[in-house]
């Protein structure tokens, strides 16, 4: 796959000897492809009510039993999913893509444009993400794309600060200066020079931030401001469930593990390539 003594391919060695991390890269592959393959999965309605076996027990024809409305929760989660994964992988490209392109320009140029980005990624910093996701949810409104743009402005401060860091360390290297006494674009500088030295905890910090996507996802669902039903989401299973948590328990269960189960796949994977990636460790 890789050159037997390149970078690339030591990181892999040690990713392989990771056994949390092989956990976790295998529970995303299980959600991953879960979402793929739910219409192969479940191929009835998942959303089709059915009142005469609402809240059922676990048994041989529904493995995880029914909510309210008679609908199969195996059926719900497997096919919720599919917008808990679209709301990571949404959430992650909009901080991404914010994120790191300030943050770069916030380290490398400093000054004034580094003290204005500084103060303003600090005002958002001082509200919790969660709060500060939920305000924008209230601004916007709900649904599943408000969902994504409000989770993800509440992301883009953790990239800002980050990659800001990462390049005040870079740019200091003499292959920066050198780029610089030949001439050499700010531009080509940046996203040549700069960036490929700060990947290495930005795929860290991608990992988990889709765990904190998932799992701010699931808190908006759960307060009825996420996708709205009857769309199955984890969270807005999870805020359904609680008014039957002492009749019918595993209506809240199940959705509640399916959601602890993603963010700790990631929160594994994140914690795997930190360490796999880390030039400080070694074989």
């Amino acid at each position: 796959m890789f050159a037997s003594d390149s970078p690339l391919s030591l990181a892999w060695k040690r990713l392989k000897r990771n056994k949390a991390a092989l956990l976790g890269g295998t529970i995303i592959i299980f959600f991953l492809l879960i979402a793929l393959l739910a219409p192969v999965i479940y191929p009835e309605d998942p959303s089709r009510p059915d009142l005469m076996h609402s809240l059922e027990l676990p048994s041989w024809q529904n493995p995880l039993g029914t909510d309210q409305l008679g609908r199969s929760i195996l059926g719900r989660i497997i096919y919720g999913s599919r917008p808990s994964l679209l709301i990571a992988i949404g959430v992650t490209l909009f901080g991404l893509s914010i994120g790191v392109p300030i943050g770069l320009i916030s380290g490398y140029f400093g000054g004034r444009v580094d003290f204005v980005i500084q103060r303003i990624n600090d005002i958002l910093l001082a509200f919790p993400g969660f709060l500060l996701a939920l305000a924008l949810v209230a601004v916007l409104g709900v649904g599943l794309n408000n969902t994504v743009i409000s989770i993800g402005i509440s992301m883009v401060p953790l990239y800002i600060r980050l990659v800001r860091g990462c390049t005040l360390s870079v740019k200091e290297n003499v292959f920066v200066e050198a780029a610089h006494s030949v001439g050499t674009p700010n531009r080509v500088i940046l996203y040549r020079h700069i960036l490929p030295n700060v990947m290495v905890p930005i795929i860290v910090q991608t990992s988990l931030g889709m765990g904190m996507a998932i799992l701010f996802a699931a808190g908006l669902g759960f307060l009825g401001l996420g996708v709205q039903p009857p769309t199955p989401e984890w969270g807005t299973m999870l805020g359904s469930g609680r008014d039957y948590i002492y009749a019918a328990p595993h209506v809240a269960t199940f959705p509640g593990i399916a959601i602890f189960l993603a963010v700790f796949g990631f929160n594994l994977m994140g914690d795997g390539l930190r360490d796999a990636l880390d030039p400080r460790f070694s074989i």
